[in-house]
């Protein structure tokens, strides 16, 4: 037994682990964080890539809020690429294919640099439940499957697919939390002996290949951008050598072996009841599903600079070896290629997100957080969001501070978390930017404008951060009051080639931008004493203009959204003395328990008419209280 005690304990070293530690760290809590192998602290167990569209955003929040991936990314990007650079600003994604070994080495770097971060090597088994007084408990640390015991404020737990973990290949079954490594039994059973709703839930993963036995001279290669856009908002550069992916096909004849054997796969053959991610589809559901199509696209990725291992974007699967051997060998460039590690299905046990509170805590269990695949989610970047809120929140309830919660207007971390909390989850949950009402405003290139200043008030942004912030907006703010202030008539616009209402009005630098074709490149031209203003801040003034109409409509749409996110909810009201409820809205509002009206609205089925209600009842039950407090002062 050991009787260290800490402010904060996180489970878990994937990355909803490292960035929930990280969080509570830098909050200033005391914090350990408890895993099976240190040296697995920020792996990659599935695709080694970071970002893309919607999960760049995630990760531009999370990186504005000082977390790890973000830094880490950039560290160990190999291929990094702007997706939808075409399309507005709004949707495009920024993603990298990462080298595993730099991007896990980062990640543990990071981590090592905060000196009230202790990492402990061990499995949990259980936590610690103590007693109080209103009967309900509280959690107090946990139990390793070592014996010993850590005592804690406040539990962080990111299990990812460890939660009675059990890998299918065909027929084989590996209980496993990922390849090598050993499934959480004991942890599992304590949250089903919570009384919490929970289920299954599957994922899946290609087998990995041998670089140097693919045939690639007949490939499609695809490029890094030939200027990389770093991830953190810290980093101007990436230095970090970059290399191509290889595009490849299946083909009638490979759709033809796997049709042919879809019932010896583990998701076909009935073995696995938990549901897969719809969007990301093995290659059997590709096949079954998509049974018109006669080729789905595979991208060749490299898993490192030093690293002989390829990673078959596209072709995730749970069907048997010989079988996986005999599809991917008629695969296009892939003829002769040796197959270092087979493909896999993994199910795990999950927690309906709804059996949480809007800061990820425990309703039935205070001071317990869940952050990652627990959830419900899928992807890197989902958990590393859900870690950092995690981890601040349990570092606050630790210091006995009020709870930090984003909303669907701030941040797509504050969608995400809204999603999952007041929808739950029926398949593996994945961030996308259509999740997004207020995506005008909530873009990848000014997470930080959103989110940084927000994140010092919290706690959990370092000082170097915020200098560097501070920086950055006194630079926009400059910039923005110089084009405001340089102006041109109809006439002298014309003369630089800007066409506009001849309408005598003089509009100012910003205004003009506002226009097709004219960029800040055009500004300066016109006046070159612009040339001090830095690329980045530039492209934000470009941004701000294109936009400048819009946002100030959605502006109004979030002052809006907010009147009811602001309207909080009771935490014990009785809902079954609403009148005008149904019976359905009842139990459906006495489960979710939301915290605010507009959660409530949100809730899957609840209708217009429900909402009103519930409002008016509020607001009888606040006159109420008035006259009783009115009469008590005459009396």
């Amino acid at each position: 037994m050991s009787n260290d005690t800490f402010d904060v304990i996180v489970i878990g070293g994937g990355h909803a682990g490292a960035e929930a530690a990280a969080a509570a760290a830098r909050f200033g809590a005391k914090t350990a964080l408890v895993t099976h192998k240190l040296s697995t602290i920020g792996e990659m167990s599935c695709n080694p890539a970071i970002g893309g569209l919607g999960k760049g955003h995630l990760v531009r929040e999370v990186d504005a809020l000082d977390g790890v991936m973000g830094r880490a990314a950039d560290r160990g990007g190999i291929q990094f690429r702007m997706l939808n650079r075409s399309k507005g600003p709004a949707v495009r994604g920024p993603r990298t294919q990462a080298d595993r070994r730099l991007y896990r080495e980062a990640v543990q770097s990071i981590l090592r640099e905060y000196e009230n971060l202790t990492l402990i090597e061990d499995g949990v088994e259980d936590l610690i439940v103590e007693p109080t007084a209103d009967g309900k408990g509280r959690v107090g640390g946990v139990i390793g499957q070592s014996g010993r015991s850590w005592r804690a404020g406040a539990v962080v737990v990111t299990t990812g697919t460890f939660l009675k973990g059990l890998i299918h290949i065909g027929e084989k079954r590996i209980p496993a939390g990922r390849v090598g490594e050993a499934p959480a039994i004991g942890l599992s059973d304590r949250l089903y002996g919570l009384g919490l709703q929970m289920g299954r839930l599957k994922t899946g993963t290609p087998a990995r290949l041998k670089a140097s036995t693919i045939d690639w001279s007949g490939l499609e290669m695809q490029e890094a951008d030939a200027e990389p856009i770093p991830f953190s908002f810290l980093n101007d550069r990436i230095t970090v050598p970059q290399i191509a992916c290889g595009i490849t096909w299946t083909s009638a004849e490979v759709h033809a072996v796997i049709g042919d054997n879809l019932h010896k796969s583990a998701v076909y053959s009935g073995a696995i009841a938990g549901r897969g991610p719809r969007y990301c589809p093995s290659i059997e559901d590709k096949v079954k599903r998509f049974a018109d199509r006669d080729k789905h696209q595979i991208f060749l990725e490299p898993e490192g600079l030093d690293d002989d291992t390829v990673y078959p974007n596209g072709i995730s699967t749970s069907l048997p070896e010989d079988v996986q051997e005999a599809f991917i060998r008629k695969i296009h460039g892939l003829e002769r290629v040796e197959i270092k590690r087979f493909g896999y299905a993994i199910e795990y046990d999950y927690v309906d997100p709804r059996e949480l509170t809007p800061d990820l805590g425990v309703k039935r269990l205070p001071g317990l957080y869940l952050a990652g695949q627990i959830n419900g989610t899928t992807g890197y970047e989902e958990a590393a969001g859900q870690g950092l809120v995690a981890g601040l929140n349990a570092a606050r309830f630790a210091a006995g501070s009020d709870p930090y919660i984003l909303d669907r207007s701030r941040a797509y971390i504050g969608v995400m978390i809204d999603d999952l909390v007041t929808r739950g989850v029926s398949e593996p949950y994945r961030m996308f930017t259509s999740r997004a009402e207020y995506r005008l405003t909530l873009r990848a290139d000014n997470a930080d404008q959103r989110l940084t200043e927000e994140g010092v008030k919290a706690g959990v942004v370092g000082s170097h951060r915020r200098e560097m912030f501070h920086v950055k907006r006194s630079s926009i703010d400059a910039a923005r009051g110089r084009l405001e202030a340089m102006t041109l008539t109809p006439n002298e616009a014309r003369g630089h080639d800007i066409k506009i209402n001849q309408d005598g009005k003089r509009r100012n630098a910003l205004e003009l931008m506002a226009y097709d074709g004219v960029d800040f490149a055009k500004m300066r031209a016109i006046w070159p004493e612009l040339s001090d203003v830095t690329p980045q801040v530039a492209e934000q003034m470009e941004i701000e203009a294109q936009y400048a109409g819009y946002l100030d409509r959605q502006e109004a749409d979030i002052i809006a959204f907010r009147r009811d996110e602001d309207m909080r909810l009771p935490v014990d009201l009785d809902y079954r003395l609403i009148g005008g409820l149904s019976n359905e809205a009842k139990d459906k509002l006495s489960s979710v328990r939301p915290a605010t009206l507009g959660q409530a609205a949100r809730i899957e089925g609840m209708t217009p008419g429900a909402i009103t209600a519930v409002l008016g009842y509020l607001r009888r039950s606040a006159k109420k209280a008035d006259k009783a407090v009115s009469g008590a002062a005459q009396g």
